[in-house]
């Protein structure tokens, strides 16, 4: 499988994928359709009671400065009323919109995010290997966050803002038509093309804005973590100068995206402006020719100049659309990954017999070379073997294919007769228990980081399972005991620890089938020879496949050896009778024995 580029250019504000885009996650919205038209229901109120609060009050203050100096009556309480009840409503339509839009908007979130982890799980890791752990956070959350901006900034302002402007228009046009078109000429100005050409100009900008955040916090990532070694090697000053040019890009970006938002609202209220003196030279001229009421002038001027409150959050919600649409790509990029193994669509079970046949297997990582050339092994139930050879030999990969984390391109591979092929990978993993060169443990208590193995286990449970990898004591004598915090990565812990940690693990799960993927590498040996007999514990009852360059103590540990050499077996036999025989393995033993001598003799 060839890993697939998560890096590609960002397409074009018009391009079909961006409409494609916009219509999936429009789809992903949909559970929660009456909470965003509730949101949107509530914002038509408000900018509804806030326009004709203006509009209101506009002709009922001419309305009395004219009845005033007329010495004539005027109706106070109903128009006061009015006022008095659209601010109360303008005042609780703005709580209750942020209430629920943000509520809606929370929802969204996290179905988005339990949606995208759904969606990326099966791509592990070989879909994974080429994204970088700083890059995949800042889709999971940056991102994801992003497209809260897709309702509570673009969706709720455009139907709110057509729903009112439909209104507004429509009431105007009861007075007169004139001053109706030209408020409609405006506001398609200001919220139709205005809106479109900021898109236009701004998502570019926009998108490159998404795409150097990712890149900040990568480079930012990276420095804290390899902060140390930058600093031996005299190179923290050229990372603190490439962050510095992120930054500085970063900064024109949003530089060009803060000049055309303030563009867009000084375009906007112009409109605002010219729109407003446009319906007076309308409407003087017929409150001069007894055809309109004069009071009704303030009214129509202020209730032109409120209804822009419609259209005026439009051009940001175009810039902030740029934006999530490069947000919604970058995860649908990911999304759209097909994953290097795919079960089939009815999956065979399993069979009770753990006979493990590989015949035949070729295998490789996307276009390189072969990692497994014909590759042939047996592993009877309950019988040991050792899978041994150099660096790059493919001993790593038969441990990949037999979990399903990768697919081989042919041969065949059977366990109890039935193909890998034809079973979920899940049901696969429940069968085989890995006990890995560097198991990777969480930030968390001791409990939790076992518990990943097997959720529902009692306390019980853990305490043999760490008794069987010699690790109860250690607990028991914390201050905490099993909720001891072990810091990232298992700071906290010793590399022997740590090892044994992952014993446990494999302990909990109870499989059949133990890989042993090399158990003993980085250790010390003093702590190797512990480790190893706690794996010979392990190994009791289990069909075993230890990886492993370190030829210690394979006589004792294992039934037969198997020597690999670029991707495929070359010698089998006992440890015993292969180090007798000239061949790879003697090789080996001869190099592995000079380096420890080497490393026991005193300075």
């Amino acid at each position: 499988m060839t890993a697939p580029d998560f890096r590609d250019p960002p397409a074009p504000c018009d391009h079909p994928s961006t409409r494609a885009d916009l219509k999936r996650l429009l789809i992903l919205y949909r559970p929660y359709w009456r909470w965003m038209a509730a949101g949107i229901a509530l914002a038509f109120v408000t900018l509804l009671a806030n326009v004709a609060l203006m509009a209101v009050a506009g002709g009922f203050i001419a309305a009395m400065a004219i009845a005033g100096v007329a010495h004539g009556m005027i109706d106070y309480f109903t128009p006061a009323a009015v006022i008095r009840a659209c601010a109360i409503l303008r005042t609780l339509g703005r709580y209750g919109e942020r209430v629920v839009t943000h509520e809606a908007a929370f929802r969204v979130l996290s179905e988005l995010r339990v949606w995208f982890y759904k969606r990326i799980e099966p791509l592990c890791p070989a879909g994974l290997q080429t994204m970088r752990g700083s890059d995949l956070l800042t889709r999971i959350q940056a991102d994801i966050d992003s497209l809260s901006h897709l309702y509570v900034r673009v969706i709720v302002p455009v139907g709110a803002g057509a729903l009112g402007a439909i209104v507004v228009i429509a009431f105007v046009a009861a007075f007169d038509l004139a001053i109706a078109a030209v408020l409609l000429g405006f506001l398609v100005l200001a919220g139709i093309v205005l809106p479109y050409a900021v898109y236009r100009l701004g998502n570019p900008p926009a998108r490159e804005a998404v795409a150097l955040r990712a890149d900040l916090r990568e480079a930012l990532v990276d420095t804290l973590q390899g902060a140390g070694e930058l600093r031996v090697y005299g190179a923290d000053t050229r990372h603190a100068e490439r962050i510095d040019k992120i930054s500085a890009q970063l900064v024109d970006a949003q530089r060009s995206t803060s000049r055309l938002s303030g563009f867009s609202q000084g375009a906007t209220a112009l409109g605002a402006s010219l729109a407003m003196w446009t319906t007076l030279l309308i409407a003087i001229p017929q409150i001069c020719a007894a055809a309109m009421q004069p009071a009704d002038l303030s009214m129509l001027a202020l209730l032109v100049l409120a209804s822009f409150e419609a259209v005026q959050p439009l051009p940001l919600a175009a810039q902030l659309l740029g934006e999530s649409m490069g947000a919604a790509r970058r995860i649908f990029q990911l999304v759209d990954a097909t994953p290097a193994v795919v079960d089939p669509d009815i999956p065979r079970p399993l069979s009770s017999h753990h006979d493990l046949s590989i015949r035949h297997v070729r295998m490789r990582y996307g276009k390189g070379p072969r990692v497994l050339d014909d590759l042939s092994i047996d592993l009877p139930a309950g019988r040991r073997i050792a899978l041994v050879g150099e660096s790059g030999a493919g001993k790593s990969s038969v441990a990949n294919v037999l979990l399903r984390f990768w697919d081989y391109e042919a041969g065949s591979i059977r366990l109890g007769g039935v193909e890998l092929r034809d079973c979920a990978a899940q049901d696969v993993r429940r069968q085989i228990a890995v006990v890995a060169q560097d198991p990777y443990l969480f930030n968390a208590t001791l409990r939790a980081n076992l518990l990943v193995a097997r959720p529902d286990a009692d306390q019980a449970a853990l305490e043999a399972a760490c008794r069987g990898a010699r690790l109860h004591e250690f607990i028991a004598g914390l201050p905490d005991g099993y909720d001891t915090e072990i810091g990232e990565g298992g700071a906290r812990l010793s590399g022997g620890q740590a090892r044994r940690l992952g014993v446990a693990r494999a302990l909990l799960v109870d499989a059949p089938i133990l890989v042993l993927d090399e158990p003993t590498e980085g250790l010390d040996t003093v702590t190797e020879r512990l480790l190893l007999s706690t794996l010979d514990t392990l190994m009791r009852g289990r069909s075993v496949l230890l990886i492993t360059h370190r030829l210690s103590a394979l006589t004792e540990l294992v039934d037969e050896v198997l020597v690999m050499r670029e991707g495929h077996i070359v010698q089998r036999g006992t440890a015993r009778d292969l180090r007798e025989s000239a061949g790879l393995y003697r090789d080996m033993v001869a190099d592995y024995e000079e380096v420890e001598t080497e490393h026991a003799m005193p300075v």
